[in-house]
């Protein structure tokens, strides 16, 4: 982990300071954002992921972003990167997180 990494980290952390309950815990060279045991992000290589379903996927797919490639075999279509208009603004980013939550709770 270098430190642009974990500064980056650092910056997602403080935007969405607004979430209760938001943490980053180290998985597969990068980070996962939990609000408390629900894991809805993924931080890697300087880029932030969040979960998706089919009724959030289209917004992602719009803006040309793309699903997380942990290493060019393995593909989760299930997170896609966040924008970078999204990302800098924390307001909308906390309401990009709420829906990522979302996702992962209530389609189990």
């Amino acid at each position: 982990m270098n430190k642009k990494d974990e500064s980056f980290k650092d910056f997602v952390l403080d935007q969405l300071c607004n979430l209760d309950g938001v943490e980053a815990r180290r998985m597969f060279g990068g980070y996962g954002l939990y609000q408390d045991e629900t894991f809805f992000g993924i931080v890697h290589k300087g880029t932030l992921y969040f979960k998706v379903d089919a009724s959030t996927v289209g917004e992602y797919r719009r803006r040309k972003m793309k699903p997380f490639r942990a290493n060019a075999r393995q593909t989760l279509k299930s997170y896609y990167q966040v924008p970078l208009e999204i990302l800098e603004e924390h307001g909308a980013l906390c309401e990009w997180a709420v829906k990522a939550i979302d996702c992962q709770k209530y389609n189990k």
